[in-house]
């Protein structure tokens, strides 16, 4: 009950999650978490990050501009838990399914959404969450033998739901 999702393209593994959040959310199944969306930014090297909360579609930027030689962590970590405290709510309120943009650095280090993650599978609640290779392993110490890795189409992940639900 806990699948993740990888993909090498830049931002693919975001929109492929955005994609199924509007494809479920549509046929009326209860989807909390969020899906995250980059915008470019005219004369600027690095995109703003946003968490997209689900179910209301209500926006948290995640990125702080550290200036343009920075080249230190980019995370607003207020954002993350205001994200983190709003996808507990939806749990609370109850959720078909748990849609998690990134298990990231925050996660692997035990903050951001990996208590939520743990919490949800604990109720029975199915979760989706994005890898990247870069915390893969800190991903698989996690999840264990729950993990199951899905393939990066969107057609699958549906597939994957809609048996879990």
């Amino acid at each position: 009950m806990l699948g993740y999702v990888m993909a090498e393209g830049r931002g693919e593994v975001d929109a492929l999650l955005a994609a199924l959040a509007e494809r479920l959310l549509a046929a009326g199944h209860r989807v909390t978490g969020a899906v995250q969306i980059n915008t470019d930014l005219p004369n600027d090297t690095k995109c703003r990050m946003e968490l997209q909360l689900l179910p209301s579609g209500e926006r948290i930027q995640i990125s702080q501009s550290l200036g343009a030689l920075s080249k230190g962590c980019r995370l607003n970590p207020e954002g993350l838990e205001q994200a983190v405290f709003q996808t507990e709510r939806g749990l609370e309120a109850g959720a078909d399914l748990v849609l998690i943009n990134k298990f990231g650095k925050q996660e692997v280090e035990g903050r951001g959404f990996r208590t939520l993650i743990g919490e949800a599978l604990a109720q029975g609640v199915p979760v989706i969450v994005g890898v990247n290779a870069k915390n893969i392993a800190g991903f698989l110490d996690f999840a264990g033998e729950f993990a199951e890795e899905l393939a990066p189409e969107g057609e699958a992940l549906r597939d994957w739901c809609l048996e879990t639900l």
